[in-house]
């Protein structure tokens, strides 16, 4: 009789072990989640004080903002060497979520990682609501302006929107930004204050602000290529000068194999109508 309880009791007992592993894993799992939700979007009114300035200003659009100065117009105002002014809105210090922005680190696609407490969370979004649960506190509200409010002067929705669409311009729009944007110019890049000033000046006006009009078809930054493009360039340029020298040699060594083997069955055909028996 205990002989054949033996297997029944031996089939119940990893039936129960492996039930409670399965729990386990199943509750580890899912606090792993909850940790991350927990990072990402909990515990906000935990965390926010009364007392907490209250921001209004767009994250997502400040970070294009920067995007499109760091891409199109740093490059230019190094190579001139020039030093732009705290006064002008462009300059670094004045981005409200600079400090935060360059705490991020991007281990790799789905791997995001905050700077200040390490914590890591699994898309970007997720880190910008920790910042702003989280470390709210390191924001200079007081000194920093918002870089979203120059947005309409920088094209700030051609880096937002991945495929442009086709909308009608708005004429009093097209002018308020083009105002901005030359009061951007007038204020950063003085004329009277040199060479180089009066060079980024121009620059400014033809890369950014000559696109604000609704005649004709002028585009933002379509006049300048950014130093990533221009990288790009030189590197298929250096590709191309290696890979033509060995096609042209590929080339001819096929043509002069022809050549020599149609020459030798010319050879060939002689030899053998030589030799053939009259």
């Amino acid at each position: 009789m205990h002989k054949k309880m033996k297997p029944a009791v031996l089939l119940f007992a990893c039936f129960a072990i492996s039930l409670q592993f399965a729990t386990v894993s199943s509750s580890t799992s899912f606090q792993f989640l909850q940790d991350y939700k927990e990072s990402a979007t909990g515990r906000t009114l935990k965390q926010m004080p009364e007392d907490a300035p209250e921001v209004h200003c767009s994250r997502e659009r400040s970070r294009a903002a920067w995007k499109i100065i760091e891409g199109y117009l740093m490059p230019f105002v190094e190579k001139e060497r020039y030093q732009i002014s705290r006064k002008c809105r462009l300059h670094p210090d004045n981005d409200l979520y600079r400090d935060q922005e360059q705490h991020k680190i991007h281990v790799h696609e789905n791997e995001w990682r905050c700077g200040y407490c390490k914590k890591v969370f699994y898309e970007e979004k997720y880190l910008d609501q920790h910042f702003d649960n989280r470390h709210y506190n390191l924001l200079n509200v007081s000194s920093s302006r918002c870089l979203a409010d120059i947005c309409g002067a920088l094209h700030c929705d051609h880096v937002l929107d991945s495929t442009p669409r086709k909308s009608k311009c708005n004429p009093a729009a097209a002018a308020r930004n083009k105002h901005l944007c030359e009061s951007l110019a007038g204020n950063c890049f003085p004329v009277n204050e040199g060479p180089s000033a009066s060079r980024l000046h121009e620059f400014f006006l033809r890369q950014f602000c000559d696109a604000h009009t609704c005649i004709g078809n002028q585009k933002p930054f379509s006049g300048v290529q950014t130093k990533q493009r221009s990288i790009f360039y030189v590197v298929i340029s250096i590709v191309t000068l290696m890979v033509l020298p060995l096609y042209y040699t590929f080339v001819y060594m096929y043509q002069r194999g022809i050549r020599r083997g149609t020459q030798e069955l010319k050879r060939i055909t002689k030899i053998v109508g030589k030799k053939k028996p009259h």
